[in-house]
């Protein structure tokens, strides 16, 4: 079983659920408005996937930040990432405790999906 972390109202989300549906892709949905996100995710994550990679720096979460609040390094990231979700870069998908997808492209979910 899939597990896609995201929220729901993002485009890019949007499209990755539209294209998994399509392909009869069967998932579980976490919604960081409403789930949030643990410290033991982000850090898991983190073994796998520098924090640069997982913060989404293209979003206008991130371009609101003043510079002061932009993290430095993983630790400041991981307590970003908790407090306010939408900075995750999306959508994050894991199966069996590894991230297989992170954001969205046609290609990269063809290739992962069809093995």
């Amino acid at each position: 079983m899939y597990t896609l972390y995201a929220i729901p109202n993002c485009d890019t989300v949007k499209k990755a659920r539209t294209w998994l549906a399509d392909h009869s892709v069967d998932y579980q949905f976490h919604d960081y408005k409403k789930q949030g996100i643990d410290r033991p995710t982000i850090e898991h994550w983190l073994t796998q996937k520098p924090w640069e990679e997982l913060v989404n720096r293209a979003g206008t979460t991130w371009k609101k930040l003043p510079d002061a609040e932009k993290p430095a390094d993983a630790e400041a990231a991981i307590a970003l990432m908790m407090e306010k979700p939408s900075v995750i870069r999306r959508p994050i998908i894991e199966a069996k405790g590894k991230i297989i997808a992170l954001g969205f492209k046609p290609d990269d979910y063809e290739n992962v999906f069809s093995r």
